[in-house]
């Protein structure tokens, strides 16, 4: 895979690494079953990708973790500990979680400088440490030439590395993509996968993202996880997946191929 972004892909984790864990989840809007006896598991370091068509539960995982939403039934596990009672809130300051929404995340009539600076004026009351970190995410997301225009003028691309940023602020041990490469040109795709996977190599950050955009996702995680029917049928490294009889037959079909 000469396109390929992640030049290297962790092969195997220790079976007590484990930073996160959904167990027997089982999840119903009314009497539709969103989640099924669904179990996931993200290790300390790894970038892991979920797929599957619309409507699956990618979301809603999303939002089980930050607990926007409740099981019906099963556990969330945050470094061994279960977190389903706890709300929005502390599982962001206490597990350090950050989650970068497809939409929004950000004010938009303020400026970029300003956004960082209102969110990391939650995280600290010593300015220097704020203006110090803030200005390491604006060097490191190369905003400097922005930094003084409204969030709501920016291209796609700039918007995204600006919620990134934002999210960046609380220094998040997992940090959460919901479809990040949605909408976006193709050079801009490739920059946000290279953000990406320098995060988990330059941060130690655990990352779980989801994108219809399988190419993309394929092309930057670890491993990768198909979800149908409400669980993981398939999960494996992005090479193994596409050759998966369960997986070619409930998402990818025969011709699908990474580059």
């Amino acid at each position: 895979m000469s396109s390929n972004i992640k030049k290297f892909r962790i092969k195997s984790f220790k079976k007590n690494n484990s930073v996160l864990e959904l167990k027997n989840i089982s999840l119903k809007f009314g009497k539709k079953s969103i989640l099924d006896n669904l179990n996931l598991s993200l290790n300390n370091g790894q970038i892991l990708g979920l797929l599957g068509p619309n409507g699956v539960g990618k979301s809603t995982i999303f939002n089980l973790i930050t607990g926007l939403l409740s099981p019906d039934y099963g556990s969330i596990m945050i470094n061994a500990r279960k977190v389903n009672d706890y709300p929005i809130y502390q599982r962001t300051i206490k597990f350090n979680i950050g989650f970068v929404p497809q939409y929004g995340g950000f004010f938009q009539d303020m400026t970029v400088d300003e956004n960082l600076n209102a969110i990391a004026e939650i995280k600290t009351n010593d300015k220097s440490i704020r203006n110090e970190k803030v200005n390491s995410l604006i060097s490191k997301f190369e905003l400097e030439s922005i930094r003084d225009i409204n969030a709501k003028l920016l291209s796609g691309g700039e918007r995204k590395k600006l919620v990134i940023a934002i999210a960046l602020i609380s220094n998040p041990k997992i940090l959460l993509l919901d479809e990040p490469f949605a909408a976006l040109d193709v050079m801009t795709i490739k920059m946000l996968q290279e953000i990406i996977v320098n995060l988990q190599s330059l941060n130690n950050l655990s990352v779980i993202l989801c994108d219809h955009q399988a190419r993309d996702l394929l092309k930057c995680v670890d491993t990768a996880a198909i979800i149908h029917n409400g669980r993981v049928v398939a999960q494996d490294t992005p090479s193994n997946l596409i050759n998966n009889g369960i997986a070619k037959d409930t998402y990818f079909g025969d011709s699908f191929k990474i580059s």
